[in-house]
């Protein structure tokens, strides 16, 4: 939308106090004068609102302008703009009153500005008229292509479903103003999905328009559209994708791959043994192709078992099986499904079988551990080459085979050809507590015949770890404190593993026995706390102390270990809090890290100052747009999609003061664009005070508005800018003239339709009240 920047011509202006009761939303201000003067009483500015559009190219565009009635044009009077966005993205020409917008304007993000306005004599610094609010409305175009919030869409129906079953419903939004034209109305369609799906056009509900079926195919995925404007040519589009999953319905019964199967089995084979698997396909999914396996067995040798993750058939040793006595077996399976509907029973009324063949094979057996597993104990500590334990196994066969040993993946132990396990390095409890071994048992005759027992090594603990502090410890004493005062608990630990619970015992060494400045008292409880042995510290003459504390354990033998505690004097606030002294180291570290972020924020706010300071000198270089001597035209024409109020609603427009002067202008077609405002350029005649002019004048604007299908609605007043040059009156308005326009006859606005009735009021009534 394009806004024409021309001072409007109020038309109608009350001249009289009773047609000021339509004007109630305006609330005009009268302005006192002097006792007897003979000037006319002017009320104040009168505005409602203004309209910008959005997505302006211009970085500074004009708004409207505000005037005062006062403003004899001797730049005395200065405007202020306040409110929402007043300085930042709304800022006021101080000496004129023209309001420019500095930015860009997104009606999406906000519609509406509400400012206030406020006129100051710079003579006295006084506020000429009270300070009054106004809005700036952002109006919309269509610049918001629709959007799937909710995408990517996915829908599951069954497969098979029948005509008009719904899928899923998909919902596009506009970021359009709805009530602008057709900008948010939205018509969906399918680019593609057909032809087994169909979309409603102003729902969005997807439904199947014929059968399918998921062995066919499982996916389908539908491209939907949803364009703006109701699809008319010129609106703009949004996709989004459908992706429509089929479920299954158990309409396949499984099927063996092959009617027969030959299998082995060795009469070494324990019980419970899988000697193959049997395979069925089924076209369905999930719970619909589960199956459940069974076997026809005289013999009741074999089993077949179900596995629920690959729906294969295993088929397991029931019986211990001896190929001397019986060297084949001859087995029937079949397979069925595990879940099936009642009306879908005709699919699955005849099961699927197969014949298995199971050959008993004569082999060679591996070598048998006489136990499953094995656990051992040794010390820790013990030196090279210690016996741990002894593993045996035989051979099965009547050949018995010799036997030999070796352990897989260790450094720290070894085996002999007899099975005994022996170390080749020191063990150490605290490093690993148990080691777990595999020994391999091989035939001499056939070392084929492989066979791995697992051996587990216990190392057993000895006390061999002294106790030691549990942290360090970063003690305080103040310089006057007082004797018995506790300054630091601590504690120890030990790496050993005791059969009881770990008690320490906490003493003073040899050394410090004689010292008289602190004590230790063990809590019994594994803690032990330091008290003063005496009153008052000197941080300048002894600002260190050093303790030797000797802890001991409860082993066996018990250990004993001196370790030291390292005592600051500090010196305290007046609570007697240590924690300035924690906090002084703290802060010598971060010391020059903290005095580089200062210096760096330094930096960044000169670097701000300069750029405010070359901003400032720059904006003062503008100069006013459109100077024409002084005095300018301007009128503001704007377009709305709602209907009027009636004749009393005169708050949708603004009303300026025209200022006189000569502006030649030549007529533009006009643009039938819904979202731009539209200007008329006329060329203004120089005339003089005949009213067959301005007559002439408001007959053409009445036929233009008249054949122009985007003009206001038919009940709201219209504002027009006119004036000729050489009246005697030297001005049609009222704002800038202290003549009466009795002289002046305008009855014949009476004969111009409704549209000219509230000027025909005005001005007639003003006309019969000066006569």
């Amino acid at each position: 939308m394009n806004c024409c920047f021309l001072i409007p011509f109020v038309v109608g202006i009350p001249l009289l106090r009773p047609c000021l009761t339509a004007t109630e939303n305006w609330k005009p201000q009268e302005v006192k004068q002097p006792m007897g003067s003979r000037l006319r009483a002017r009320r104040g500015w009168v505005w409602n609102q203004f309209f910008v559009p959005e997505e302006m190219n211009t970085t500074r565009h004009h708004v409207g302008r505000l005037r005062s009635d006062l403003d004899n044009g001797n730049n005395s009077f200065q405007y202020k703009l306040l409110g929402d966005g007043a300085g930042s993205i709304f800022v006021i020409d101080e000496r004129t009153g023209d309001i420019y917008a500095e930015q860009k304007l997104d009606r999406e993000e906000q519609s509406l500005y509400t400012l206030r306005a406020q006129v100051i004599d710079t003579t006295t610094g006084m506020a000429v008229e009270p300070e009054s609010e106004f809005v700036i409305r952002v109006s919309d175009i269509n610049d918001n292509e629709p959007k799937f919030l909710d995408e990517p869409y996915e829908a599951i129906v069954p497969e098979m479903s029948p005509e008009g079953t719904l899928v899923i419903q998909v919902t596009a939004r506009d970021a359009d103003d709805p009530s602008t034209g057709n900008n948010a109305r939205l018509l969906y369609s399918l680019l593609q999905g057909q032809p087994y799906f169909s979309i409603e056009p102003t729902t969005g509900v997807i439904r199947i328009f014929s059968e399918m079926d998921r062995e066919l195919q499982e996916e389908h995925q539908l491209i939907v559209q949803a364009k703006d404007m109701i699809g008319q040519p010129g609106g703009l589009t949004g996709t989004t994708s459908v992706l429509v999953r089929l479920t299954d319905i158990n309409d396949n019964k499984p099927i063996f791959k092959t009617t027969f199967y030959r299998l082995s089995v060795s009469e070494s084979a324990p019980v419970g043994t899988s000697i193959g698997t049997i395979m069925a396909y089924d076209n369905d999914i999930g719970e619909n192709a589960e199956m459940e396996y069974s076997v026809e067995d005289i013999s009741q040798t074999f089993d077949i078992i179900t596995n629920n993750e690959t729906q294969e058939g295993i088929v397991i040793l029931k019986k211990k099986v001896d190929f001397e006595q019986q060297n084949h077996y001859g087995i029937k399976a079949k397979v069925k499904n595990c879940h099936v509907d009642e009306h879908l029973m005709k699919y699955h009324a005849e099961a699927s079988t197969t014949f298995i063949k199971v050959q008993v094979e004569d082999e060679d057996e591996p070598p048998v551990f006489l136990l499953p597993y094995y656990v051992f104990e040794i010390f820790e500590g013990n030196s090279y080459g210690s016996f741990v334990g002894m593993v045996s196994a035989t051979d099965p066969d009547h050949r018995n085979s010799p036997i030999r040993y070796s352990i897989t993946r260790s450094k720290m132990f070894n085996i002999d050809d007899n099975g005994t396990i022996s170390t080749t390095h020191p063990l150490d409890r605290e490093i690993s507590a148990w080691y777990n071994l595999s020994i391999t048992a091989t035939e001499k005759y056939n070392v084929q015949q492989i066979v791995e027992v697992p051996v587990y090594v216990q190392v057993l603990n000895i006390n061999d770890h002294a106790p030691e502090f549990s942290q360090y410890y970063e003690t305080y004493v103040c310089e006057n404190a007082d004797a018995g005062q506790v300054i630091q608990t601590i504690s120890a630990v030990d790496r050993d593993e005791s059969l009881e619970e770990h008690h320490f015992y906490f003493n003073l060494s040899v050394e410090d026995t004689m010292n008289s400045s602190f004590t230790i008292i063990d809590n019994q409880d594994n803690t032990a706390i330091i008290l003063t042995n005496r009153t008052g510290f000197s941080l300048q003459e002894e600002p260190v102390f050093y303790m030797s504390i000797l802890i001991a354990d409860n082993g066996i033998p018990p250990l004993t270990s001196t370790n030291t505690l390292t005592i600051y004097v500090c010196d305290c606030d007046g609570n007697g809090s240590t924690q300035i002294c924690s906090n002084k180291r703290r802060m010598l570290s971060m010391g020059f890290r903290t005095e580089a972020v200062i210096a760096i924020l330094i930096c960044i706010m000169i670097i701000f100052g300069f750029i405010f300071l070359i901003l400032g000198l720059t904006q003062r270089r503008k100069q006013t747009l459109f100077p024409e001597k002084g005095e300018d035209f301007r009128e503001n024409i704007f377009r709305y999609d709602d209907e009027g109020g009636g004749e009393s609603d005169t708050e949708a427009y603004d009303i300026a003061e025209l200022r006189s002067g000569t502006f030649m202008r030549e007529r533009k077609t006009r643009k039938h664009t819904t979202s731009e405002i539209h200007s008329l350029y006329r060329q203004s005649l120089q005339v003089g005070p005949d009213s067959a002019i301005f007559r002439k004048f408001i007959l053409e604007k009445l036929e233009e508005a008249n054949t122009d299908p985007c003009a206001p609605p038919f009940d709201s007043l219209q504002t027009y800018a006119f004036e000729g040059t050489g009246s005697l009156a030297a001005s049609l308005s009222s704002l800038g003239s202290e003549i009466s326009d009795q002289d002046e006859n305008y009855d014949y606005l009476n004969d111009l339709g409704p549209r000219f009735q509230r000027l025909a009021c005005m001005f007639g009534s003003a006309m019969q009240s000066n006569n």
